[in-house]
């Protein structure tokens, strides 16, 4: 059996306060997106992993696909497999690639091996694997907080949009994102600012991530400050990056422009 794991885009982010525990509330919209690799799991004598397209710089056994056979492993029985991933979306993008093919290869084998899991029983195995991982079983835009691992369903959709999505060769960690946020309640909540038109956003919706990402690599800025001259109805840095995506009312071709000559450039419609 095959499937395809998508991205995803933050719609706004904002830093909410700091945890005991070290980590941070956050709220967000996660938001999924049609930039997609491919994954395939067959039956075998003894489990094999093959990775093609971009370069996957773990061993196999350390893959997030991999973790999450083990993880289905610990509540059912799963036969050997022979897994193939065609790794088309980037790394360090803010874009939840990783997170995708561990939630994807979940409910994958929970329908070629017919573990009979529910959602809700996926979401909970998905859940110590990465933050964003539960998310994708349902695929669908989520009001997000606590640390990205609470989700409330919203309406909302972008269908008749079209995405510009740009990921620089620049690597952001997550500790660097954090370092200069400094933690507040937003004065308007992300849900209500989605039920504005979307060429509203812009003066309405923040990352606070930008603030603290921008100074420390300025292409990012400037990638989104192009993405507004050319057109884009509201632009933002994914998750705490280095991806930056813009919405736009019509098609767009920006692959030839010269700051994105060394990125990764994906553009097209929404679902």
């Amino acid at each position: 059996m095959i499937c395809f794991p998508n991205a995803k885009i933050n719609l706004g982010l904002n830093v909410v306060s700091k945890r005991p525990d070290g980590y941070h509330n956050i709220e967000t919209i996660f938001y999924p997106i049609p930039v997609k690799e491919a994954l395939e799991v067959i039956p075998a004598q003894a489990d094999s992993f093959h990775a093609t397209g971009i370069a996957v710089d773990t061993p196999p056994e350390k893959n997030l696909v991999f973790r999450a056979l083990h993880a289905l492993r610990k509540v059912r029985e799963v036969p050997p497999l022979e897994i193939h991933l065609l790794k088309a979306i980037p790394f360090g993008a803010g874009l939840g690639g990783g997170s995708a093919d561990a939630a994807f290869m979940l409910r994958l084998v929970n329908d070629c091996c017919r573990l009979g899991l529910t959602p809700e029983e996926l979401e909970a195995i998905a859940a110590p694997i990465g933050a964003d991982c539960p998310f994708f079983i349902r695929n669908q835009p989520v009001f997000a907080t606590g640390t990205g691992n609470c989700f409330e369903s919203i309406s909302l959709s972008l269908k008749g949009y079209h995405l510009c999505l740009v990921k620089p060769e620049v690597a952001v960690s997550t500790a660097e994102a954090y370092a200069q946020v400094t933690p507040c309640a937003p004065a308007r909540s992300l849900k209500e600012i989605i039920q504005l038109p979307v060429d509203q956003w812009k003066e309405a919706m923040v990352n606070d991530f930008e603030a603290s990402v921008f100074p420390r690599h300025p292409l990012i800025e400037q990638i989104k400050e192009k993405l507004y001259t050319k057109g884009a109805l509201y632009a933002a840095m994914s998750g705490s990056g280095s991806s930056v995506f813009g919405l736009f009312a019509q098609p767009t071709d920006f692959k030839q422009e010269p700051l994105f000559k060394d990125c990764f450039v994906w553009e097209g419609p929404f679902d």
